[in-house]
């Protein structure tokens, strides 16, 4: 099997684009056209979104997806090279492919982008301030792809490092996705709070969209970080999605850079 066939369905892999009608040929206006392996790496990624394979879980080998989709090892492997370099899945040396979790240690800092300046990084302690369900603002609706005044939950909390106060965070949730989700509970979770979202929301955080700004502390910020206001700090606006590039939290937070930096890889 060429792997740069065109298809549509690669289960049954019928090729589109042209066909014939009363033997002339007709020609789709704007036809789609996708190397097979992103096709693959499609059905693959429905099967995640669709909770076919859990994260944590195993999914099937190489050979068994081929055999599935009628394509080549080579076609489901190149499918996997991209589903694994966007941290979709996780590949274990001899043991096979793994849906990627957030409760795995290597993922807790892949969002967490805040290093320090000296040390091993670590997760931070977090205090949270309130948890609340409010009508969505305008702007917060937008971002979030719901109607101004739909439900979302409102999450504020700060994390500190060794003791010192470092990070102000305020979250928004789509409230539909997050019933339920209150202070009590966030509390009493100690592991990484993406990974609560997780497993206990069915909400994979799978990509983030960032923006940097120095910003100056108002009252707010200086009082619940422990800082002068008008101290200088690093906002950070995140919006969070998961598949099918669907947002699912809108982050805003406010760091303190005098022993930390804001760390990020580009390749």
């Amino acid at each position: 099997m060429n792997s740069n066939t065109t298809n549509t369905n690669p289960q049954s892999l019928v090729q589109t684009g042209a066909g014939s009608v009363g033997g002339a040929v007709s020609v789709s206006p704007s036809p789609t056209f996708s190397p097979l392996y992103q096709q693959i790496k499609a059905l693959i990624t429905q099967g995640l979104q669709s909770g076919e394979w859990k994260p944590g879980e195993l999914i099937p080998s190489e050979m068994e997806l081929a055999a599935r989709f009628k394509v080549s090892q080579g076609t489901v492997r190149k499918a996997i090279d991209e589903l694994s370099a966007e941290n979709l899945v996780v590949r274990r040396q001899g043991k096979g492919t793994f849906v990627a979790t957030h409760h795995e240690a290597r993922a807790q800092f892949r969002f967490l982008r805040l290093a320090p300046d000296e040390g091993i990084p670590h997760y931070p302690e977090n205090k949270v301030i309130e948890v609340r369900r409010v009508r969505a603002p305008a702007e917060v609706a937008r971002m979030l792809e719901i109607k101004s005044g739909d439900p979302v939950v409102f999450i504020r909390r700060v994390q500190s490092f060794s003791g010192t106060p470092t990070i102000l965070e305020d979250l928004w949730l789509p409230g539909a996705i997050f019933k339920g989700l209150t202070a009590e509970r966030l509390i009493e979770y100690k592991g990484p709070m993406y990974g609560l979202f997780e497993t206990e929301f069915g909400t994979h955080m799978i990509r983030a969209s960032e923006q940097v700004r120095a910003v100056c502390a108002d009252e707010v910020a200086a009082q619940l970080l422990d800082i002068k206001v008008a101290a200088p700090l690093l906002s950070v606006e995140r919006v969070s999605f998961t598949y099918g590039d669907k947002p699912v939290e809108l982050r805003r937070g406010l760091y303190i850079t005098s022993h930390h930096h804001y760390r990020n890889e580009l390749s």
